[in-house]
């Protein structure tokens, strides 16, 4: 008992360790402003002028660097234009979604109804020698960049008329500017990476822009190109489309820090109301400047939201309740922020715009119905595209050692 009395009496002399602390600066952010319909008006709207108006205070955040500016200038023609297109790409994705449903198409499916004013509004900021290079929700930004609708709806039918020819599907499909379309998770940021230094190396004063969701964006690879980019002072913009819900959870259950704009390390952010068309486009305007500058590469923040779930195996009501995306719909839809903002500033009628929808859905319809017709790929052309066109090996294995292709 003496014995155990003085080994106690040993222990409590020990010297106490204790773990280091260490203090975290998390910049101090304002709420950001995600309603559709928050710009105002500066002076008179013209229906043959370009006019001027102001963004919420709230659109936008900075981080280590200003945000843009809140006043930016917009036309009539404009508008139309980006509802024109944000309605059509709402019908395809619409129809991709009835198509599915019927199984004529299989396999992965991920689509954008309720982002589009993230690829819309990104295409009208850029030029035609920038680059776009995403993931799979992919088929806004390949119709944009020189696809077609019919193309689009024919990849996913898996015919000949598709841009791949009926062979890669919803995540593989890519023009002459897009570079897809791409299925592994986060593998397209690095490549993006590559893009903006050809481009650099070439002497081009052009952007790439690569995009990834908040799903993707703790991938290693992503911060890897991220300093690849810093180090080299690359024309890229890291662009998340942070739709709060990766695949099956939340963006705040899978990230311990959820203000994507901030986690390039040296790398300045902004963050952005992805669900206000012009913001997007005000935002895109900035990086665009920003990297060809010369300042180095840029992230960019979009918050927006998917009404559907992941994917369409995803039902996407498993871990939002169905009242929150009912919500979204009818209070921050980016189409009918847009459309509130026409109708408002007298730019176009109700009846003019009710025009442009009876005829998006019919463009849509025409290009299903003459999908459908496509045939799907022969046998044959299995051995195609694997290899670009004159750099073909002299043969080929298939899926047996019996089976062999002769170019």
């Amino acid at each position: 008992m003496a014995s155990l009395t003085r080994l106690r009496s040993s222990l409590c002399r020990l010297p106490v360790f204790r773990l280091p602390t260490f203090s975290t600066r998390i910049p101090s952010f304002r709420s950001l402003q995600t309603s559709a319909d928050s710009t105002q008006l500066q002076d008179e709207a013209s229906k043959s002028q370009p006019f001027v108006v102001k963004l919420h205070e709230d659109s936008f955040r900075g981080y280590l660097t200003d945000p843009p500016s809140l006043e930016t200038e917009v036309s009539r023609e404009m508008l139309l234009d980006m509802y024109q297109k944000m309605t059509v790409m709402r019908r395809m994705e619409m129809a991709a979604d009835a198509l599915y449903r019927q199984k004529l198409i299989r396999g992965f499916c991920h689509l954008a109804i309720g982002q589009e004013a993230v690829s819309v509004g990104l295409e009208s900021a850029i030029s035609w020698e920038d680059l776009v290079i995403t993931a799979y929700r992919c088929h806004p930004f390949a119709v944009l960049r020189g696809g077609t609708i019919k193309g689009v709806i024919g990849e996913l039918l898996g015919r000949q008329i598709g841009m791949s020819h009926g062979k890669g599907g919803s995540m593989h499909i890519f023009t002459p500017r897009f570079f897809g379309g791409n299925g592994i998770v986060g593998a397209q940021v690095p490549v993006g990476a590559g893009l903006a230094f050809a481009q650099q190396y070439r002497g081009q004063k052009n952007a790439t822009f690569a995009l990834y969701g908040d799903g993707a964006s703790n991938q290693g690879q992503v911060f890897e190109a991220y300093n690849m980019a810093k180090l080299w002072n690359l024309p890229c913009v890291f662009v998340c489309e942070n739709n709060k819900y990766g695949m099956g959870t939340s963006a705040e259950r899978s990230s311990s820090n959820t203000e994507y704009f901030t986690r390039g390390d040296k790398i300045p952010g902004i963050q952005a109301n992805g669900m206000d068309i012009i913001a997007c486009r005000q935002a895109v305007k900035f990086a665009k400047e920003w990297v060809t500058a010369g300042k180095g590469p840029l992230l960019l923040e979009f918050v927006t939201y998917r009404y559907g779930g992941h994917s369409m195996s995803d039902p996407g009501t498993t871990y939002r309740t169905r009242e929150e995306v009912q919500k979204m719909r009818s209070t921050q839809d980016p189409i009918r922020g847009l459309q509130h903002y026409i109708e408002q500033w007298g730019l176009a009628s109700e009846e003019e715009l009710k025009k442009i929808d009876k005829e998006a859905k019919a463009e849509v319809d025409e290009a299903v119905e003459e999908a459908k017709k496509s045939p799907e790929p022969l046998e044959k052309d299995l051995w195609t595209d694997i290899y670009y066109k004159g750099t073909e090996p002299p043969f080929m294995r298939g899926r047996e050692r019996e089976e062999v292709h002769y170019y």
